[in-house]
Parts: C-alpha cells; sequence; structure tokens
C-alpha cells in the first residue's frame, strides 16, 4: 500500500511540475489537411480538350474534376469577386458567398473547331445540391485555348488543384476545396 501510494504522490508531483504535462496541441487543420486559398497556377498550354466536367463529395472536401482527352498541362484557380465570362467579359451570377474561377488551359473544342465539350445547361454543370461546400457550378466559356469553369462555395475555404493522368491517354484536373478551415 505504501509504495502504491509513493508512486502516485510522484506520478502528480511530475504533472504538477510540468513533466509529465500533455504536449500542446496540434497544428494540424481540419481532417489533416494543409491547404491555403492562394491562388494555385501550373503553366503550360495542353494540346488536349476538354471533355466533361464532374463533381463529387468526400468526407473532408468537395471535389471538381475536369476531365481532358489529353495531357494537362496548366491550369489556374483562385478566388475571384465575379465569375466573368470568356470572351465576353459579362459577369455571370454564381451562388455562394465566395467564388472560385477555375481556368484549364485547355479548350472545349478540338484543333478543326469541332466541339468537345458543350453543357445543356451552363448554369448547372452539375447537381450540388446537398453539398457541403459547393453551391453552383458554371460554364464560363472556352476562348483562345482556355476553358473557365465558375465554382460557387459556401464561404472562402481552403482548396488544392493538381491534374492526374488517365484514364487511358486521357488526364483530370482536380480541384477539391475543404469544408472548413
Amino acid at each position: 500500500m505504501k509504495k502504491l501510494l509513493l508512486w502516485l504522490t510522484a506520478l502528480l508531483a511530475a504533472v504538477g511540475l510540468g513533466i509529465l504535462a500533455p504536449g500542446p496541441a496540434s497544428a494540424a487543420s481540419y481532417c489533416s489537411l494543409e491547404w491555403g486559398s492562394l491562388a494555385k497556377t501550373s503553366p503550360g498550354m495542353s494540346t488536349a480538350s476538354v471533355t466533361n466536367v464532374r463533381t463529387g463529395q468526400q468526407p473532408c472536401f468537395d471535389r471538381l474534376v475536369v476531365d481532358l482527352n489529353g495531357p494537362a498541362t496548366g491550369y489556374t484557380v483562385r478566388y475571384v469577386p465575379e465569375i466573368i465570362q470568356d470572351p465576353t467579359g459579362f459577369t455571370i451570377p454564381v451562388y455562394g458567398k465566395a467564388r472560385l474561377q477555375v481556368v484549364v488551359n485547355a479548350p472545349s473544342y478540338d484543333q478543326n473547331g469541332n466541339v468537345t465539350y458543350n453543357p445543356a445547361a451552363k448554369a448547372e454543370l452539375s447537381n450540388v445540391a446537398g453539398y457541403q461546400t459547393f453551391r453552383q457550378v458554371v460554364y464560363a466559356g472556352s476562348f483562345e485555348g482556355a476553358t473557365s469553369i465558375g465554382l460557387g462555395v459556401r464561404a472562402r475555404l481552403p482548396f488544392r488543384a493538381f491534374t492526374i493522368d488517365g484514364p487511358g491517354s486521357g488526364s483530370r484536373l482536380i480541384v477539391d476545396v475543404a469544408h472548413s478551415w
């Protein structure tokens, strides 16, 4: 009994002196995502064309996918005050408190001018009802070798952008927007 009491006293003294105190709180962000909200850019023009735009939900983020029929080499994704339509310069209204302009350095037409992506509903490329972060996905045009997509989001949240190969000889631009900071 004396040994147990002695050990308990030593343990309480160690905690009181800070020897066995818990470490500092982790600086890791929500879901271990360490993204920011500044522009993401990859230079270069693609010889591929945009063929589809789709969305999906993940436990920690909502995802936008732009499919291309060849290698993706360049893009710019950034928060903007408003989504601008190419080439007219008109503002496109978008639901949400923040807007991401997604520009893929690839046209929505092939080298002969044939359309490779022509959405039926330019104001709603994908139904995002019930998504935690996305509010609306709009087609903002394709001009001079670049295709623009507007993404309305709940708030200015962290995001990432990257390309991956496949399926086949195609590729994809991925834009993930976190559900929270």
